[in-house]
């Protein structure tokens, strides 16, 4: 074989960029354009317009303490009852769910799919202006807090109901089976044994369920609240329309930053704990 033969067997170099090289080009194309769109963004602002009307130190002032003691405080109880009376009929509407008895299966089926697809507003609406006229003379107990509950839970169960149908059902089945094995009833076994291994399964996603039913809560406008009974939302824009600035709706969300910021943070972090205890 002589060396011009050789020469012809080699493939010829391919001329340009690599693999390597045109993500590394596309990466800095993408942090140009980003940089450049900052850039643009902070030079066209009218920095002082947005400083007079959401950033009037006076006014920011004037919300404390009421918008910790009461907006605040109301915001988070109406989301814990929301999230209570839920998290209760989810768990009956799951069970409902994997039932052998099929009207139950219907009839959960039939919920998730109505709640799961009406609005959030409508649902109070509905529990505001429907319900006293269905049932006149009737009071749903706890008044606006009931209310808000009681809205915020059935809404919030559609949601749940499926979440806990998921981790029941990510149980490995024969943890139901060892447990019949030792003598337990279906039932007992479902509580004593399945449920708690499924709560460790949908803890993030429940989680994740709180901090949506936090920013549902503003939606307690629509059903008539008292000066004490305000949430964050509403205190903010009674006090916005009351000074001509909108400082108040700025703190106002900065509020709810303060809870769901820390929420988000720790369903990331047991999110995190879940896929390194499946590895």
């Amino acid at each position: 074989m002589t060396d011009t033969d050789t020469e012809l067997r080699v493939p010829p170099r391919k001329k340009g960029l690599t693999r390597r090289q045109k993500r590394g080009l596309s990466r800095g194309v993408q942090y140009a354009v980003f940089v450049a769109a900052v850039v643009a963004l902070a030079v066209t602002a009218d920095w002082d317009r947005l400083q007079n009307q959401f950033a009037q130190k006076d006014i920011a002032r004037q919300m404390f303490p009421d918008v910790i003691t009461m907006a605040l405080k109301n915001t988070v109880l109406y989301t814990v009852s929301g999230f209570a009376v839920g998290l209760a009929l989810g768990m009956v509407i799951a069970l409902m769910r994997l039932s052998s008895v099929r009207p139950y299966r219907w009839v959960a089926g039939l919920y998730i799919e109505i709640f799961r697809g009406l609005p959030a507003l409508l649902i109070f609406v509905f529990i505001g202006v429907a319900v006293p006229l269905a049932f006149p003379g009737t009071e749903i107990a706890g008044g606006t807090y009931g209310k808000v509950a009681l809205a915020l839970g059935l809404v919030a169960a559609a949601y749940m109901a499926e979440t806990i149908r998921a981790g029941i059902q990510a149980v490995p089945k024969g943890q139901m089976e060892a447990a019949r094995s030792l003598g337990f009833s279906p039932a007992r076994a479902m509580v004593s044994i399945i449920i708690p291994q499924a709560f460790r399964i949908i803890l993030p996603p429940l989680t994740n369920e709180l901090v949506l039913l936090f920013k549902d809560s503003s939606l307690v406008l629509f059903l008539g609240v008292t000066l004490e009974e305000r949430e964050l939302t509403k205190f903010g824009r009674d006090l916005a329309s009351t000074t001509a600035n909108s400082t108040p709706i700025l703190v106002a969300g900065l509020c709810y930053l303060l809870i769901t910021v820390p929420l988000g943070f720790v369903v990331r972090r047991m999110e995190a704990k879940a896929q390194e205890a499946v590895k």
